[in-house]
């Protein structure tokens, strides 16, 4: 069976300390024997305003990180799944996408976050998303991959299950969730929603995220995590305490990816939804 390595890092603002990072993980999972790696959204660079996070961004073809990974995924023959910031018309937001680095160093696929993180939590945090990020406009169908077939999802797209849903009405077979979860959130909803999901679309669900201190505005929960169709977490990795008390090394897990014991949940208990009821609404 096919293994995954799931990657976690701290990112700064400094895009090649980030590069450092994740050449790290890309060579644990080539040792791993992963035939992919996942790693967390915004691993070229996480800043400390919104201002910052707009002058940081490069194109794809002029980014040094994501230039730097092409040429890694190249070298260790490995997919590498990665969230970036890309510019947005008009110079005042940005983009935050996935992409998919092939073997050959190729960009294959790129997913453009459909939901941004707006909120307000009495005694936690207030972030705006929305205030430097531009959303994306349409859901990416799922592709084939050494693993299966994938679907890409970023962070709060975790909270929408009509998304996760549709994906794997398209035919998906793993979901990824790269992320940048506050600890407030992740705490009490990290691994409830990563289950969720992956128990309703009875699928594999990969989930890359930040942890630690960023720059002493921002603070990332971690625990990455990958988790197969039945709900059963087969990898998860440490939280900000771990980080903290640790080495402050960028760490990956690895899980195997059993498709054949996917559709075997999917044909044992199936999950059709009566869509000649749920997709009408009565007048």
């Amino acid at each position: 069976m096919p293994i995954a390595a799931v990657g976690q890092l701290c990112s700064t603002a400094s895009m090649s300390h980030n590069l450092t990072q994740c050449q790290i993980l890309v060579k644990k999972a080539v040792a791993a024997g992963a035939k992919a790696l996942f790693l967390p959204e915004a691993s070229d660079y996480i800043a400390s305003s919104p201002a910052e996070t707009v002058s940081l961004a490069r194109s794809t073809t002029d980014s040094p990180f994501v230039k730097g990974l092409r040429l890694e995924a190249a070298s260790a023959k490995i997919p590498i799944n990665v969230g970036i910031h890309e510019p947005a018309s008009g110079g005042r937001r940005v983009k935050n996408t996935l992409i998919w680095i092939d073997e050959r160093g190729e960009i294959t696929q790129r997913y453009q976050k459909l939901h941004l993180f707006d909120v307000e939590i009495e005694g936690g945090p207030v972030l705006r998303e929305s205030n430097s990020v531009e959303p994306g406009t349409s859901i990416l169908p799922p592709f084939q991959s050494p693993l299966g077939l994938m679907g890409l999802m970023i962070c709060f797209d975790l909270r929408f299950p009509v998304l996760s849903t549709r994906i794997r009405d398209l035919g998906a077979q793993v979901l990824t969730y790269p992320s940048a979860f506050t600890v407030p959130t992740g705490m009490v909803h990290w691994e409830t929603l990563l289950r969720t999901r992956a128990i309703e679309t009875q699928s594999f669900v990969v989930a890359a995220a930040q942890v630690g201190n960023h720059n002493g505005r921002r603070t990332s929960y971690g625990h990455s995590m990958i988790i197969d169709a039945w709900g059963k977490v087969l990898c998860e990795l440490g939280g900000v305490d771990e980080w903290d008390k640790g080495s402050k090394e960028p760490a990956i897990g690895v899980g195997e990816i059993d498709l054949e014991g996917l559709e075997k949940v999917r044909s044992e208990m199936p999950l059709h939804p009566r869509r000649d009821i749920v997709d009408i609404v009565p007048q």
